[in-house]
């Protein structure tokens, strides 16, 4: 992009909008509807932005489109240069019934029993109106979503986070055994049993796996599902146990009356975060809810003892 074309004196604050719009959606359609005007509309100003800026910024690709190198490196400095303005313009008196009219969210599809029921209570007490969408945690995209606005927020194990994230303890979770019957069960007796697992892989080893691994333990895994519904009724109709979060499995144990067991082994603990883009930091009503959020997640009551 040359200096002569990308004189900031020449540049709409709208085509800025609409830049933003089409990095978030990858696709001028989407974009055209969050933005509230017609794809001819954005079609348009996407043209003025390349004569103004000397560069395609984004080419077709399948059903969408993608940014070009140009488009990349301008995309932090667009997003940031909204959200200070966002920011100084937003009123200072803020008012959830009237602020918050959607709420986005990604959440672990496990971990949604737990989060989104206590979130949507806390929301629509003070804003009855808003809509409240969860969708499916994709982990590739993480950054990219929460950068463009698409989610508000989001719920994961904790991990490394880039530079763009920040993120804020939720919950702790703790590891348990699932079983058809009530048992007595030591290391030894765990590790010689015959186990069922988890994993949305489809190969390699499971999270507790690794950690029993790094114990120095290996068990003895003979079924692999991608959801621990299936996984626990494996576990309802055989002598197979599985090492879950109990908070993913409380509510399932309960329903199919299975029993919940201590891990005869120290398996650390789980820590569940909530991750936002820094450039929500200071907003408001983001801020918002977050702090709904992190009032605690929903926890079923104890499986049923047998």
């Amino acid at each position: 992009m040359s200096a002569a074309h990308g004189s900031i004196r020449r540049l709409d604050l709208n085509l800025l909008l609409t830049f933003e719009a089409i990095d978030g959606e990858r696709n001028l359609t989407r974009a055209a509807s969050r933005l509230f005007v017609s794809q001819s509309a954005v079609s348009h100003a996407l043209a003025r932005l390349r004569a103004q800026l000397g560069d395609e910024l984004f080419v077709r690709h399948g059903r969408g489109v993608v940014p070009t190198e140009a488009a990349e490196r301008l995309a932090p400095a667009v997003r940031e240069a909204l959200a200070i303005l966002r920011h100084a313009l937003e009123p200072h008196d803020f008012d959830p019934a009237r602020d918050v009219a959607r709420v986005a969210l990604a959440v672990h599809d496990e971990l949604e029993p737990a989060v989104l029921p206590a979130l949507a209570a806390r929301v629509r007490a003070h804003a009855p109106d808003a809509t409240i969408e969860c969708v499916r945690l994709d982990r590739a995209s993480i950054e990219q979503e929460l950068g463009s606005g698409r989610l508000d927020l989001v719920v994961d194990v904790a991990r490394a986070a880039g530079p763009e994230l920040r993120h804020a303890l939720l919950a702790r979770d703790s590891f348990c055994v699932v079983s058809r019957r009530r048992r007595v069960l030591d290391a030894k007796k765990y590790l010689a049993a015959r186990h069922v697992t988890v994993s949305s892989r489809r190969s390699g080893s499971s999270m507790e796996d690794l950690l029993l691994d790094r114990l120095g333990h290996e068990r003895v895994v003979v079924a692999r599902c991608q959801r621990y519904e299936a996984a626990c009724r494996i576990v309802a109709g055989s002598d197979l146990l599985l090492t879950a979060p109990r908070l993913h499995a409380q509510s399932i144990a309960r329903r199919l009356e299975l029993a919940l067991l201590p891990v005869p082994l120290p398996l650390p603990p789980i820590e569940l975060h909530v991750y936002w883009h820094r450039h929500a930091d200071t907003d408001a009503r983001n801020r918002w809810l977050r702090a709904r959020l992190l009032e605690g997640i929903e926890r079923p009551t104890s499986a049923r003892r047998r």
